[in-house]
């Protein structure tokens, strides 16, 4: 799989910051997962979540390869109870068994003190939610939270939290602290508002916790359901570490984004904004689809922003009077015939007035330029023109007169 190489810590002059096409991500620290590091300037990290029971140890292993062979780099497992816990090390044994290491991460939930201590064992980063991890049972008559009730929550939270930071610290291993919008603790809301204000304290609060015990190998999420809160709670984030001089990676996702055209779209108004402004170092697209589907529109968007490449980048125009062959029908039969392909920019424009001025950085062109004729190019240069009905399978053999093919 290609990615762009590790970027620099340059950051652009403030003069230029408008004709800047680069990405300047946020500096993070390094966070190891298994064989995988989010942060450090490391390519931004795949990951995704599979839908079996753990208690099925068989069935859980093949969802976790299934989504490892297509691309999925992390993959999340739920540990409701202290026997998913034991059956999370079942698994681990299997895939090293039968296939080979896959960096795990547990999800542990409500008083899981206990359950996160035994999966810790397993898996390569265990996420907590601050909300749900000590949960407080709402009071439907309080009308504040005093000073003192605070304290002795934060006092609870600590107790609890304390002795799986220090088996993570020992194991050298990872924790995600996972705030979610929809799940923030009673007095977290009666002190900041259903808010994203809210959403950074509880992390805060963890990260202070985790700081206080020499414990930094953290990654933080900020997740909601509603795009604008995402990303007004990520950028919050940012600029409260920056403050502290905390330098954390962060997960990235819009959660319970839905299923199809919409959940995709908004998944990629979320993710793909905040990493357009440099923020973020690890994606999830939550779709209420099979797991296997998330994985594309990860790859979409790191592509789309030119952050890895996975795939072939179509350049396409979208047809008008000028056009001089059916480019929906062409596009189909060329992204077809080379979809397989990894690293390649390939345009097909419609006529001469598109192409090839505005296909100028593909690798390779397709474009119509008169009747029943195709002209062919290699980046800037027009290489031959052959006969429409020929024109998929002469560029087929221009690539390969390249050595850039591969068979699919």
């Amino acid at each position: 799989m290609q990615t762009l190489p590790k970027p620099t810590s340059a950051q652009p002059n403030p003069s230029d910051s408008l004709t800047d096409t680069t990405i300047h991500r946020r500096s993070t620290r390094a966070v190891k997962v298994g064989n995988v590091t989010i942060g450090g300037g490391y390519p931004v990290v795949v990951q995704s979540m599979i839908n079996e029971d753990t208690l099925d140890v068989d069935g859980a292993t093949a969802a976790i390869r299934r989504l490892h062979e297509i691309g999925c780099e992390i993959v999340r497992v739920t540990v409701p109870s202290l026997a998913h816990a034991k059956a999370v090390g079942e698994i681990r044994q299997k895939l090293l068994s039968t296939y080979q290491a896959v960096p795990l991460v547990a999800d542990v939930h409500h008083n899981g003190m206990k359950i996160a201590l035994e999966v810790a064992k397993h898996v390569d980063k265990v996420r907590i939610n601050p909300g749900l991890y000590v949960f407080e049972k709402p009071k439907s008559d309080r009308t504040e939270y005093t000073q003192a009730e605070f304290e002795e929550i934060g006092d609870k939270i600590r107790e609890t939290l304390e002795p799986l930071v220090v088996s993570l610290r020992e194991q050298g291993k990872a924790m995600r602290i996972g705030v979610n919008h929809g799940s923030l603790a009673e007095r977290m809301l009666f002190s900041y508002g259903d808010t994203p204000e809210g959403m950074v304290q509880s992390a805060l609060e963890f990260i202070r916790i985790c700081e206080s015990l020499d414990f930094r190998n953290l990654v933080i999420s900020m997740k909601a359901s509603r795009v604008p809160v995402m990303l007004a709670a990520y950028r919050l984030m940012v600029k409260r570490m920056d403050e502290f001089g905390m330098d954390y990676p962060l997960h990235l996702g819009v959660t319970e984004a839905g299923d199809g055209e919409y959940g995709r779209i908004k998944s990629t108004a979320g993710i793909g904004t905040l990493l357009a402004e440099g923020i973020g170092d690890t994606i999830r697209v939550s779709l209420t689809e099979a797991p296997e589907k998330e994985i594309p529109v990860c790859y979409s968007i790191l592509q789309a922003l030119g952050m890895r490449k996975t795939m072939v980048e179509y350049v396409a125009c979208p047809s008008c009077g000028r056009t001089l062959f059916n480019l929906e029908e062409v596009l189909h039969k060329v992204r077809e015939a080379t979809k397989h392909l990894t690293g390649l920019d390939i345009a097909v424009m419609g006529c001469i007035v598109n192409g090839p001025g505005e296909m100028a950085d593909a690798d390779y062109g397709y474009v119509g330029k008169q009747p029943g004729y195709i002209s062919l190019y290699r980046g800037r240069e027009e290489i031959k023109k052959v006969p429409e009905s020929q024109g998929v399978e002469e560029l087929i053999n221009l690539i390969k007169a390249d050595d850039r093919w591969v068979d699919p």
